[in-house]
């Protein structure tokens, strides 16, 4: 990619809204609740913020907390003889306010309408530059849509995308447990009282409740995973990186090459081949068959997509350890040490002082043989 083009992609990127997605295992479960809170903490913080589309279902702690919020106007549409209420989206990119709220991110729009789902007038509410806080239940994602037809006995037919969910940047699980969720449907805080026992008998029994927020629970999981991944680069969380560090033997030193970029193309992260070179393997002491070996294992290296680092240092551990805490090394790869005769008498000390200095920074260690 040109530079150009990915600083242009950088530009879009910022102009357009941030998208935050309140996901449950249900209906009932506080999603609403929760976003016209978090609205009302905005107003008080001095964000504009407005109300798109809520869908309260007459539940009395949602009405209420509806009250001093901001809203803007449905549109009515007449369609096979009713008027329909349904979100207006041009007033919304008109008002431009800084956080629309924009509930049922699944619903499908009234026959004729400038998109036929909920979720792409959100996606064009986002490329407008405004902020959006929504919500949906966990049986709307489409790639469930088959699990969730298993669990409960119903097919969903108003879906969103998985790739919706990936372009958020915040999915909050509004977690409950299953007794938690029954209760407030028997006291009557999710449906009229003339339907909570159908509820309780289809939708609402425990066994599915149980699995719905299994699959809620985990969708959050793999959505905050990926995030992790891809944006935060902190001290506190470093991406896998991995040092390969060879010496001048040539079979040992291809061998950690090639199980290093089997292990860092596994993980799809970067890596780096490290040679310390001692004062006894400078270029005019050490042997020309060696120094012809050492080019060979670079170009290998650089060949299966490493980055090769060459550091002149009497201490083959202070080299590498003085590498991984300036390069924020994950990972170390060394060969398995060969047992000579000198080596018996005077131990490994190089490799525990290695491995000590690694495990205090809680750098990990893989002895390749």
């Amino acid at each position: 990619m040109s530079s150009a083009k990915h600083f242009l992609e950088l530009i879009q990127k910022s102009r357009k809204g941030k998208f935050k997605i309140y996901i449950g295992m249900s209906a009932g479960v506080g999603k609403t609740f929760r976003m016209l809170q978090e609205a009302h903490s905005l107003l008080r913080n001095g964000i504009d913020v407005k109300i798109g589309y809520i869908e309260t279902h007459d539940r009395e702690e949602t009405v209420a907390l509806v009250d001093g919020l901001p809203e803007i106007g449905r549109k009515s549409v007449f369609y096979k003889g009713k008027n329909l209420e349904e979100m207006d989206l041009q007033a919304i990119i008109n008002e431009h306010p800084e956080v629309v709220l924009v509930d049922e991110l699944a619903h499908t729009n009234v026959e004729g309408s400038k998109n036929k789902k909920r979720w792409q007038d959100v996606l064009e509410i986002l490329d407008n530059g405004i902020n959006v806080i929504s919500a949906m239940n966990i049986q709307h994602i489409e790639s469930l849509n088959e699990e969730v037809k298993i669990i409960t006995g119903v097919e969903v037919t108003e879906r969103v995308p998985d790739k919706i969910l990936a372009l958020a940047d915040e999915v909050v699980n509004i977690d409950l447990t299953a007794d938690e969720l029954l209760t407030r449907l028997k006291e009557g805080k999710i449906y009229k009282k003339e339907k909570i026992q159908t509820a309780l008998s289809n939708f609402f029994q425990s066994g599915h409740i149980l699995q719905l927020r299994e699959l809620a629970l985990k969708e959050v999981a793999t959505h905050v995973e990926r995030k992790v991944e891809t944006e935060i680069k902190t001290e506190n969380f470093k991406p896998i990186k991995f040092l390969a560090c060879i010496s001048s033997n040539e079979k040992i030193a291809k061998t950690i090459i090639r199980k290093t970029a089997r292990l860092a193309s596994y993980y799809n992260s970067q890596w780096i081949v490290l040679y310390i070179q001692k004062p006894s393997e400078n270029p005019e002491k050490i042997a020309l068959d060696k120094q012809r070996y050492l080019i060979n294992n670079f170009n290998l290296a650089q060949e299966l997509g490493a980055k090769v680092v060459r550091i002149k240092e009497s201490s083959v551990h202070n080299g590498i350890l003085e590498y991984v805490i300036a390069h924020n090394i994950t990972t170390v790869c060394i060969g398995k040490p060969h047992a000579k005769f000198w080596q018996r008498l005077f131990g490994y000390s190089w490799i525990y002082s290695l491995m000590n200095g690694l495990n205090e920074r809680q750098v990990d260690i893989i002895i390749l043989s």
